[in-house]
């Protein structure tokens, strides 16, 4: 199923939406970069995800919060780094790595040890996580080596079984333009590390926490 996620659709959606990840259903969402696909935090729903994606082991999701207090309320810790990237970013395209969140999946820790949060700056994307009370998981709408879908048409397209079967629920948010994926940054340590350049440059984020880590 589609259901429209623009204008005042987006509020007449979010019910409905809601239901479906509490059923452990999944997602794809637009956000501010590309389309997403996502699910609730459960280890079943992750495993689903990761059966969906097509995505090797070892390779982690992200979770889109609603605000920071999300991510401290699954005990997620901010250093002095992480808290002056996060005001100067959020809500937008910039992802965290954080260390904490012991109640959390196993399989959404990456191997520095922290889990990829991003306080999403899609004003409906976030109604619909604040709305859920929860996180949501996060990883581009494609399947392994395939661009990311750039609209709810290319995503059924891409999906289509799953879908049909009401396993996949699609958010149609119009057609998103070319923007980059997030940046990503390690703050599991004391001096940040960027893993992934992406919409935020490095030099923008430099100017924010002095330099980065090897």
């Amino acid at each position: 199923m589609i259901l429209p996620f623009t204008g005042a659709a987006v509020d007449a959606s979010i019910p409905q939406a809601v239901a479906h990840l509490r059923a452990g259903g999944l997602l794809a969402y637009p956000t501010e970069t590309v389309y997403g696909l996502g699910g609730n935090v459960s280890e079943a729903s992750v495993r689903g995800l990761a059966a969906l994606k097509g995505r090797e082991p070892g390779k982690p999701f992200l979770l889109i919060i609603a605000d920071p207090q999300m991510a401290e309320d699954l005990g997620l810790l901010f250093n002095a780094s992480a808290r002056a990237l996060a005001r100067a970013c959020w809500p937008g395209p910039l992802t965290l790595a954080l260390p904490g969140g012991p109640t959390l999946p196993a399989m959404l820790r990456g191997p520095e040890g922290g889990i990829a949060v991003r306080h999403t700056g899609h004003a409906g994307l976030a109604r619909l996580v604040a709305a859920c009370g929860a996180p949501i998981t996060s990883t581009s709408a494609n399947r392994p080596g395939r661009a990311s879908a750039p609209g709810a048409e290319a995503v059924l397209e891409e999906f289509k079984p799953e879908v049909e079967a009401g396993q996949l629920l699609v958010l149609d948010g119009g057609v998103l333009g070319r923007v980059p994926p997030s940046t990503l940054v390690d703050c599991t340590q004391n001096e940040p590390r960027l893993v992934r350049e992406g919409a935020i440059p490095r030099d923008e984020l430099r100017r924010l926490v002095g330099r980065f880590a090897p």
